[in-house]
């Protein structure tokens, strides 16, 4: 029986991508030009599918989401990406992991078109196998088995990397949100925090296996799971 090569599942936003005030000032410019309230604390709105973070923390009625969340796309698309940046030290993690041979692959609850665009956009498609993303990111969350949810959407990751069920000693997901960890824990996978991104006080602390304060760090953490 052959060995499975380490995996690491990485989120997109938050943890490889510093989107710079892309997404909550695009989301509040969504809002206002569609003549709705800005709800405070918009760094909530980076991780959800922008259609659970529109009926959670705002007062946009349902049939109005699909156009503010296409107000939000569009100028995400046209402006927001160039204020965007990979957070420092996170290329150089990408590259000593690919040199050791482990696989590695985006799960990200942003639209998946959107997604790999991104990923292009900053040259990282290099050290990503594939790009698993949401189907459908204004649909209601229906549990596992739609892809705008994230246990499917890692399921889907593993499943194209022929890694479905996934070795828990050799497989990880990399994340900002509790989101990224309740999606790692329905395959069995251990999530590590990623401590530089969205996560509200102590939101990661008692889901993940651990919690990196910066880029640096993931290098210990991810020995258990990668050294051959």
């Amino acid at each position: 029986m052959s060995v499975q090569s380490p995996i690491v599942l990485w989120d997109l936003d938050g943890t490889v991508l510093d989107p710079a005030g892309a997404i909550t000032d695009g989301i509040a410019g969504a809002l206002r030009s569609c003549g709705f309230a800005v709800p405070e604390n918009l760094g909530r709105f980076v991780g959800p599918p922008i259609g659970e973070s529109l009926r959670r923390f705002t007062d946009v009625p349902e049939d109005r989401i699909a156009e503010v969340a296409a107000v939000y796309r569009a100028g995400y698309l046209a402006e927001g990406l160039d204020r965007s940046r990979v957070y420092p030290g996170v290329r150089e993690v990408l590259g000593s992991l690919r040199e050791r041979g482990v696989r590695q692959a985006v799960a990200t609850q942003k639209p998946e078109h959107i997604a790999v665009e991104v990923v292009s956009r900053f040259g990282l498609d290099e050290y990503f196998e594939t790009v698993s993303g949401a189907a459908d990111d204004l649909a209601q969350p229906s549990g596992f088995g739609r892809l705008h949810d994230k246990p499917a959407i890692i399921g889907e990751a593993l499943r194209r990397m022929g890694a479905l069920p996934p070795d828990p000693a050799r497989t990880v997901m990399i994340g900002d949100r509790s989101y990224d960890a309740d999606g790692a824990r329905s395959h069995g996978i251990d999530c590590l925090g990623a401590g530089w991104g969205f996560a509200q006080p102590g939101e990661l602390r008692d889901v993940c296996a651990a919690v990196a304060r910066e880029p640096g760090d993931l290098a210990h953490l991810l020995q258990q799971y990668t050294d051959r």
